[in-house]
């Protein structure tokens, strides 16, 4: 199935469909305490991404939703906040390199739109997510180091950054 789906920007018309994918990964499988009232730019993923100079991209599988990733911008610092990294879990892994596939197109807008310094939050106890930022060279900081404009999530209490100078 490798490369059997498909990496495209999404819009509002997905709104429903991101919805359904994130929610239930974070609610049901990974038991984090947060719902919709906690995450409007699910309802308005226009606003809320590309208004910022930034996008929000859907990897598809026979027209199913199965991840998702998505870049705030602060291009008057050169650089953004990776959110709404999620793989549905079937579709997980190295061998389908959905996750992969989906970070490697947020780099790559980022390097076409002269962002230098990626940041993002996360939890703990998504371990897999934390291994994965790591082997793709993101660095562990303490939360006095983000930036004052970093978009922060009251539920996230690990924080990465990735310096694209040096990638």
């Amino acid at each position: 199935m490798q490369n059997d789906f498909k990496i495209e920007q999404l819009d509002n018309h997905f709104c429903e469909a991101i919805i359904g994918l994130i929610l239930p990964i974070q609610q049901i499988e990974f038991n984090v305490n947060i719902d919709l009232a906690a995450q409007p730019d699910l309802l308005d993923i226009e606003k809320h991404y590309d208004g910022s100079g930034g996008a929000f991209w859907g990897a598809k599988f026979n027209g199913e939703l199965i991840g998702t990733i998505a870049l705030i911008a602060a291009p008057a610092h050169h650089s953004g906040t990776i959110r709404k990294m999620f793989v549905k879990k079937e579709f997980r892994g190295k061998e389908l390199g959905v996750a992969q596939a989906l970070l490697k197109t947020l780099l790559a807008y980022c390097e076409d739109n002269k962002l230098n310094e990626i940041y993002l939050g996360t939890k703990d106890i998504l371990q897999a997510a934390c291994r994965f930022y790591e082997r793709n060279g993101f660095k562990q900081i303490a939360m006095a180091d983000l930036p004052v404009y970093f978009p922060r999530m009251a539920v996230d209490n690990v924080f990465y950054s990735l310096d694209l100078k040096s990638v």
